[in-house]
Order: structure tokens, then C-alpha cells, then sequence
């Protein structure tokens, strides 16, 4: 069963598009990365997906309903980015009490323990929080809420590294216990590449590459050798990057099928070398390759 299905989305800002003409799928019980530049459409994406906005024509559907003012939608799913506002009221003891009425899953107990390992006080208000503190309590009211969908959009923004992978760690370990559907957004992939499942790359609001982590990791591989062998071996294939080593040598990053298929053709003194996960993302959204 698929939880989200998004079929020709799109979306404009009057002559901008954010999201081009988007189709994908998002299974069941996965924690899915989104992943992209600055711009690329993923907050766009989310807030569609949450229900926030309309889309400009195409179609998404969350639990099989268009997530736009509806109300099964809404009922389970919850939203964290940087810009949460809670009221002035109340204090962060009122704010997880409030939640507990309102989500249906909510685990006080799991609310409490990071609350604690966190160092919050009860007595606190969110608007007196430094930038860093306030994502930390608003991943914990996520986490917490336990909804059939999660959406963390950056949710780590201004936190310390130290409190970042304690994040991770305990999203992980509350998955586990309990499966649900969870969308991360994030730039920095090398630090979340070990809790995402799959992963969903954002271009210009268009969709350059969707599959499990495990097959991005092997997705591409690189060449490194003489110039003039490299240019031979890879004439006609799909460069996604390349780059000059010294005045002889360069070094070249494709598909690693293309990769290991050159080469086995080849006699010549070429090395095949990994490429990180992360790297290569940045190489498929470089508009300058």
C-alpha cells in the first residue's frame, strides 16, 4: 500500500515553478529522505503533501485522500519544521500536555524521557528558547506524537552536532518500536544516510533519482587514469562528474554498471574508486556539470 502517490504535481508561484510535474510513490511503514539544494522544491513538496497548499494542477493523495482540508489527513500526520509557533501561555510541561490530547498515539513517557535527557525545564516557553533548543523540543513533540505520518522538514536546523546524531539515534530506536511513516527532510545526508530507507532527490523541483539508500550507495562509481584513456572509455556515457588531477591523470564519476562495463573492456591502468553517497547527490544537482 502506498501512503503518498503524487502524480504530475505542480506547483507555481506565478512564474516560478517550485514543483515540476512530479510523480513518485512512498510505500508504506519507511522513513524516506528528501533530499535537494536550496530551492529545489522540498519544503514546497511537504507542505502539499501536509495538506498545507493546493497544488496548481496534477494530483497527490495521503491515505489514498487529497491531503487539502482533509480531515483524515490532518488527523494523522504531524508537521515539524523551524517555523513551529506554540501558544505564548503556555509552558513546554503545558505544550506536551496539550499534545497529548491531540494526538491519539501520544507517548508521554517517550516525551518526557528526551525531555529530560535534553535538559528542558517544565517551566520553560518555547519563544524564550535559543534557535537550537527550540528545533530539539519541536522534534520531540514528532517523535512523541507518534502519527501514522511524520514530517520533519530540517528539523535540525541550529542544533549541535552532539545533540543532532541523539536525534537520530532516538528516532531510529522509536521506529523500530514502532513502524511508521516518516519523511526527512535534509541537506546534510552523510549524517542521516544510516537511519533513511529510501530517498527521494529533488532537482528544480523535478525528481532526479528515487531508491533505497543501500542502492544509492552503489548507484555510481568513478574512474580514475590517464586522460586520454578516460575520454575513450566513457565516450558516449553519462558523465556526472569530472574533474583534472594534475596535467596527465582526471578522474570521472557515472553509473556504476557503465562504470564496471568500460572497464572490463579495458586493458588500460584505471582504477575504479567508490563515491559517497552524498557527493554524489550534489554531482546529479550540479546545474554546472
Amino acid at each position: 500500500m502506498d501512503v503518498i502517490s503524487c502524480t504530475g504535481l505542480t506547483k507555481k508561484f506565478g512564474r516560478v515553478t517550485a514543483v515540476d510535474d512530479l510523480s513518485f510513490t512512498v510505500a508504506q511503514n519507511r522513513i524516506t529522505g528528501l533530499i535537494g539544494p536550496n530551492g529545489a522544491g522540498k519544503t514546497t513538496l511537504l507542505k502539499i503533501i501536509a495538506g498545507f497548499m493546493r497544488a496548481s494542477s496534477g494530483q497527490v493523495t495521503v491515505f489514498s485522500k487529497n491531503p487539502f482540508n482533509s480531515l483524515k489527513a490532518a488527523s494523522n500526520m504531524v508537521f515539524i519544521d523551524e517555523s513551529m509557533k506554540f501558544p505564548p501561555s503556555l509552558s513546554l510541561a503545558d505544550i506536551m500536555l496539550s499534545a497529548s490530547v491531540f494526538y491519539k498515539n501520544w507517548d508521554m513517557e517517550l516525551a518526557r524521557g528526551l525531555f529530560d535527557y535534553f535538559s528542558f525545564k517544565a517551566g520553560q516557553y518555547h519563544s524564550g528558547l535559543s534557535k537550537g533548543m527550540k528545533s530539539t523540543f519541536n522534534v520531540i513533540i514528532g517523535l512523541a506524537a507518534r502519527c501514522a505520518l511524520t514530517i520533519f522538514d530540517e528539523p535540525t536546523s541550529g542544533m549541535d552536532a552532539g545533540v543532532r546524531k541523539d536525534f537520530y539515534r532516538a528516532l531510529l530506536r522509536d521506529y523500530l518500536q514502532k513502524p511508521r511513516n516518516i519523511i526527512f527532510s535534509s541537506h546534510l545526508l552523510n549524517e542521516v544516510d544510516d537511519v533513511l530507507e529510501d530517498i527521494l532527490l529533488l532537482d528544480g523541483g523535478k525528481k532526479r533519482l528515487q531508491l533505497p539508500v543501500s542502492e544509492l550507495k552503489e548507484f555510481a562509481a568513478a574512474l580514475r587514469g590517464r586522460n586520454e584513456v578516460i575520454a575513450e572509455l566513457t565516450a558516449g556515457q553519462e558523465i556526472y562528474y569530472r574533474k583534472r588531477m594534475g596535467e596527465e591523470h582526471c578522474y570521472a564519476v557515472l553509473r556504476r554498471d557503465a562504470a564496471e562495463g568500460v572497464l572490463k573492456k579495458s586493458g588500460a591502468a584505471v582504477e575504479i574508486l567508490p563515491v559517497k553517497a552524498d557527493d554524489l547527490c550534489v554531482y546529479l544537482t550540479d546545474g554546472k556539470r
